[in-house]
């Protein structure tokens, strides 16, 4: 559709600097044509006044031979006018019009045989002569008239040289004003284009942007319609690009995006269109769509391009992509849904795990509208008031009785009802809200440790466990506020147990590693939550200053059985580091069975107690009930 627009632009461009030359040309004709008639003006009068000297002098000759009627004299006057080549004949009259003599040049250039009386000089023209009359005065009294006529022929001929010359000069000026005018639309063309490559193309990586991707998705559209065919669209998102610029640098991640578009476009056929609409998203519009398992194969075909590494510099690259298709009509009836539908699939691909794609389905649309709604809520809901916090016993194996708590966060929503942490925990993430959620959650359970520390509650539980997110580690003032809640609430920072999750402590080792000083300089309780998800190794696990191991529920949930072995290594490779190993999820006999013979220090799970209140865990802590028999 632009590029229709452009192309009728530039043909209007084209026509109206076609008139204005037109129009320059005919100014330049009409300007000719002025200086030709003043320059035959002024020719003419300059004729009429040398016809007149040549009169007067004439005339002032020829008193004598006019008073005395001497017609040789006046002859002989005449015959000196042979030396002007204008002059074709001349006569002098007598007071009464009668002729006294003449002068011709040519035969054919008789005078007439008498001239009328006139009052003062005068001049006429024809086409082809000019004829001046100049009155003989002598002592104040008319004594005859002289008469001159003289051809314009050379007057002709210094206007045809003058029309030559002036032709030439139009001509010449024309042909410059062309020259420039076509040189000057050559270069606006080429700023043209290139203004429109600017806007039309990604600078990195050469391929049509998002500007020139709306337009070939509205063509592409508009010709479904026309042929009653489909359009397939996918929005690709690369998995973990960021971690690529924060780490090899902004140069390194244009590099790699280029190396991505160069496979993308030998990997598709060259009918896909394929555009980089920003950042590291890229798009590729498939038509015309008439097999149904197309979508899928396409997606599978860039999946798999991407699988291979990229080779940048000294680095070997592994990068996959999160994947949303969409397919118009049949999910979308325009460019705004087609797009939006397409995103959300691709969203839906990146939670489900990365490296992989989806179809969008009407009901992404409602559950993204839900996760909307969310967000919007969550971020009013510290200030209604809405969270709360529930405490998880965690049970000492050895004693059987409570050794520690796990804070867990509780959201209950005036318009969504109660909100899973599983649900709202990674939309907070996402949004940037779990940072102040997160300093919210340990601001009040400080408070409510130092609460039941003051009221003797706590004499048998050594810590008070609460998680933090990614985005609270990556938090420069995350230590000031920890510090500044601990002197505010009075709790003892021995009784502080701070949880990160292996996958967050492996995303930036070095400043963890840094963090983690900083917790433990403080007195603080340091865990690695989720152990056995990530990439952790021995190496690693003797540098973090970390007081013990969580194992991860999904190998919990295997025991005994298939997870059996990781659990028992697990174990046997913290003690060996001297850690404490917590496992949580613990939900029947069996499993208590096995985790307390596999040397499992601390549980934690439904078999014992749900996470609870506070003042139900207070009534809980009161008791000093024995939850395993020693």
């Amino acid at each position: 559709m632009r590029a229709r627009a452009r192309n009728t632009t530039r043909a209007l461009g084209r026509r109206v600097a076609h008139l204005n030359m037109l129009a320059a040309g005919a100014a330049l004709a009409l300007a000719g044509i002025l200086l030709i008639v003043v320059q035959f003006i002024a020719l003419r009068g300059a004729l009429v006044d040398d016809l007149q000297v040549q009169a007067r002098i004439v005339g002032s000759n020829s008193s004598a031979a006019l008073l005395f009627q001497d017609r040789r004299a006046g002859a002989e006057i005449l015959a000196g006018l042979a030396a002007s080549p204008n002059v074709q004949s001349a006569a002098i009259y007598g007071p009464a019009g009668a002729l006294l003599t003449s002068y011709q040049r040519l035969p054919a250039s008789a005078v007439p045989a008498a001239a009328p009386p006139l009052p003062a000089p005068h001049h006429q023209f024809s086409a082809r002569h000019v004829e001046v009359t100049e009155p003989v005065v002598a002592n104040g009294a008319r004594i005859g008239t002289v008469l001159i006529r003289a051809t314009m022929a050379p007057l002709y001929e210094r206007l045809a040289s003058f029309t030559g010359f002036t032709l030439v000069v139009a001509a010449g000026s024309y042909a410059l004003a062309w020259l420039l005018v076509a040189r000057m639309r050559r270069a606006v063309q080429r700023a043209e284009d290139h203004l429109h490559y600017l806007a039309h193309v990604d600078p990195i990586t050469a391929l049509p942007n998002r500007n020139a991707f709306n337009d070939k998705l509205a063509t592409a559209l508009e010709h479904a319609d026309r042929q009653e065919t489909s359009v397939v669209l996918l929005l690709l998102d690369l998995d973990n690009f960021k971690v690529v610029n924060d780490t090899l640098g902004h140069n390194s991640g244009d590099a790699l995006l280029q190396m991505v578009a160069r496979r993308l476009t030998d990997t598709l056929r060259s009918t896909d269109v394929i555009c980089r609409i920003g950042g590291d998203e890229f798009v590729v519009i498939v038509e015309p769509h008439e097999d149904e398992t197309e979508p899928d194969a396409v997606a599978r075909k860039i999946l798999h391009a991407l699988a291979a590494p990229f080779q940048l510099e000294h680095h070997l690259l592994y990068v996959s992509a999160s994947i949303g298709v969409n397919v118009y009509p049949q999910y979308a009836h325009d460019e705004q849904a087609l797009m939006r539908g397409a995103d959300t699939a691709m969203y839906y691909a990146k939670n489900s795990g990365k490296n992989d794609y989806e179809t969008f389905k009407p009901e992404m649309e409602q559950l993204a509208r839900k996760r909307l709604k969310l967000e919007a809520n969550l971020r009013r809901a510290l200030e209604r008031n809405e969270l709360s916090l529930h405490y998880q016993p965690q049970i000492d194996v050895r004693s059987g009785r409570m050794t520690g708590l796990e804070v867990l966060t509780r959201w209950t929503c005036p318009e969504l009802g109660p909100v899973s942490p599983a649900e709202f925990i990674p939309v907070a993430e996402e949004s940037g809200v779990i940072v102040p959620l997160g300093r919210w959650v340990l601001q009040t359970a400080c408070r409510q440790a130092a609460a039941w520390h003051r009221a003797g509650l706590l004499d048998e539980i050594s810590h008070v466990a609460v998680n933090l997110s990614a985005c609270q580690t990556r938090d420069s003032d995350l230590m000031a506020d920890v510090n500044a809640i601990l002197g505010e609430t009075g709790l003892p920072p021995a009784l502080l147990e701070l949880e990160i999750t292996e996958g967050v402590l492996m995303e930036n080792v070095h400043a963890n590693l840094a963090l983690m000083q900083q917790i433990q300089t403080a007195g603080i309780h340091l865990s690695i939550d989720d152990f056995g998800t990530g990439y952790s190794s021995m190496a690693y696990l003797k540098r973090f200053p970390i007081d013990q191991l969580k194992i991860d529920r999904s190998f919990v949930n295997d025991v005994p059985g298939d997870g059996a072995a990781i659990a028992t290594a697990i174990i046997a490779m913290a003690h060996s580091l001297n850690l404490k190993v917590v496992a949580e999820g613990v939900e029947t006999e069996q499993q208590v069975r096995f985790l307390r013979e596999a040397g499992c220090d601390v549980m934690q799970g439904y078999y014992f107690a749900k996470p609870m209140a506070p003042e139900v865990l207070e009534r809980l802590l009161s008791e000093r009930r024995q939850f395993l028999a020693a």
